[in-house]
Order: structure tokens, then sequence, then C-alpha cells
């Protein structure tokens, strides 16, 4: 399976943090997985913000800069399954939902829409407004999956970690990747 993953600025890098540990103990469990990342100018500022910290250059995996439009997921020929943005900032968002590709994380949704593959945007907003939801709208009749960043409760989370793991294992499933995390009605 080939993943591109797109990190923008909106508040959550927790989530993008998570989700790249997941799918690197995934790919280290042998699943055949491919993920390139790219991150918008915003997401290292917020990720030293949120986390203090600078382990997104601790992933073992290619990085593009925002605007190489060589990069493969650029284009439908190349393949990739999925494109995943944790978090997805609602500008970004919006770009997508009106069709403005002027980024590789905007072109690589349309990409993902275009060829009918996935597209989950982790969107980490609250409360929307009238044009969040009408844009959350348009991307899903375009085929995209609107994944809010809410917790669930479930599992009874112990810390914050635990919680935004929720969400994580939310994502991975979407993906049809195997997932580690609380299924309702099982033990």
């Amino acid at each position: 399976m080939k993943i591109a993953v797109a990190i923008t600025g909106a508040s959550g890098s927790i989530y993008a943090k998570l989700f790249l540990k997941s799918l690197k103990a995934l790919i280290d469990e042998d699943l055949a997985i491919q993920v390139d990342l790219v991150y918008s100018k915003n997401a290292y500022t917020v990720w030293k913000e949120e986390l203090d910290d600078e382990s997104y250059k601790e992933f073992p995996f290619k990085i593009w800069e925002t605007h190489d439009f060589y990069a493969p997921f650029a284009s439908g020929s190349a393949g990739y399954d999925a494109l995943v943005i944790v978090p997805c900032s609602m500008g970004t968002l919006g770009r997508i939902a009106t069709g403005i590709s002027d980024s590789l994380v905007t072109r690589a949704a349309d990409v993902m829409l275009k060829e009918r593959r996935k597209l989950i945007c982790v969107i980490r907003e609250t409360p929307y407004n009238l044009i969040h939801i009408n844009n959350m709208k348009t991307v899903t009749e375009a085929g995209g999956i609107i994944c809010p960043a809410s917790p669930s409760f479930y599992s009874k989370p112990k810390d914050l970690t635990e919680a935004a793991m929720t969400v994580v294992d939310r994502i991975i499933g979407l993906l049809g990747l195997p997932g580690k995390g609380y299924k309702w009605g099982e033990k």
C-alpha cells in the first residue's frame, strides 16, 4: 500500500506524530507500506509549539517539499492508494473543496479525488462555521472522508496520548490496515 501523509499547520500535531509512529510500527511488523510525507510551511512551527520537540525529523519516510510537484503522489499514474491529511486545516479543506491545487498537499488531494482513491481529512477545528460545514459536505460528496479529530472515550483513555490514539486508530481502520485500538463490543 502506498500512502501519502500531509501535515498542515492546524492544531493537533499529536495526531500526526502518533499516526506516523503507528505507520512505522506496521512497517516494522513487515506490512508492505510505503509512506511519503509533505509538511505545509506552518506544520513545523505548530509541531514545535504544541509538542515542544522536533521529532518530525525522526521518521524514516521520504519528505517532499510543499511545492514539489514532481512528488509521485502529485500524479494519478503513481498509483498511491491514499492521502491522509492529519491534521487538516480549514484553509486546506477549503482549497480542496474549491479545486485550488496551489501546493503539493492540495494537488495530492485533487489527485485522490479524481482517481477515486482514499482522501482522509482529519479536521481539527471547533466550532465550525457554515463555510467549514459546506466545505466538508463538498469534499464528502466528491468522495473524500472527513474524520474529525474527536477522541472517543469508550476505551476509558487514561491520558492525552491514549485519547489522541482513539482518533489515530480510526484513521488506521479507515485505511483498511490492521489496528490494535478499541473496538465496540470486543473485550
